[in-house]
């Protein structure tokens, strides 16, 4: 079974997107900032890690950065709403900084399972 982290801080999106995750059949964690993501996936390493960019105490960037640092092989999905702060460019940027997908939030169900597919049976 994969193994799929994902990380944001708000518990919503984490509890969204874990529970389609789950029903599709994953073994799915979650941590509210890339600090705990980081000590999770050391610990025990995921499949997969979906990530927010805009974050308290380590965002998003920093996060792919730092986990493709301990594994370039890790499959990444970066994840922003955008808003005032220009998250969306961001996102944007994130593969250059290792994300190998993105998804705009809000993003549909079919979204997520479609781009967590593809990644997973590519790895």
């Amino acid at each position: 079974m994969k193994r799929i982290l994902v990380i944001d801080d708000d518990a919503g999106v984490r509890d969204t997107v874990r529970e389609m995750l789950l029903r599709e059949g994953y073994d799915v964690d979650v941590a509210e900032n890339g600090s705990i993501g980081l000590k999770k996936h050391s610990a025990a390493p995921y499949d997969l890690v979906i990530t927010d960019i805009m974050m308290p105490v380590k965002e998003g960037i920093e996060t792919i950065i730092a986990l493709k640092d301990i594994d370039i092989t890790l499959k990444i999905i970066a994840m922003s709403g955008g808003g005032n702060s220009g998250s969306l460019d961001y996102l944007k940027m994130s593969p250059v900084f290792g994300a190998d997908g993105t998804l705009p939030k809000p993003f549909s169900k079919d979204e997520l399972i479609t781009t967590v597919t593809a990644l997973l049976h590519d790895r």
